[in-house]
């Protein structure tokens, strides 16, 4: 793993209706089989991994991910037609549903328990 840091952060400006400037921190760089983990001050961890393929760019969707206080969502921007996948705080539900508000977003699926995946995978196995 190598980290270059950014200081100080690169600034530039993000959203769609409500504007902020959002801070470029750094380039972490990993080799295969290696992991990093991002945690939030009320104790959410996201793990991205490494391999020589590409990332698991999420832990399990519907069981390490929601042990670690997160919910996956598949998200579209309705003005770009550009899809996302974020990944939603437990206990931030209000937050979200502002930034869905403000900036056009609709949720395409949740992805965060076995009931809704196994939907979504009926849906795209026709």
């Amino acid at each position: 793993m190598k980290f270059d840091e950014k200081n100080p952060p690169r600034t530039f400006p993000v959203g769609n209706a409500r504007k902020f400037d959002m801070k470029d921190c750094g380039t972490l760089r990993l080799d295969a089989d290696e992991q990093i983990t991002l945690t939030t001050e009320s104790g959410g961890e996201y793990d991205v991994a490494r391999k020589d393929w590409g990332f698991y760019a999420t832990p399990s969707l519907n069981g390490r991910l929601p042990s670690f206080g997160l919910r996956g969502v598949l998200i579209k921007n309705r003005g770009t037609g550009r899809y996302f996948v974020f990944l939603v705080e437990r206990g931030r539900d209000a937050e979200f549903e502002d930034y869905l508000r403000v900036e056009n977003l609709a949720v395409i699926a949740w992805l965060d328990s076995d009931e809704a995946l196994k939907k979504l995978e009926a849906a795209v196995s026709t």
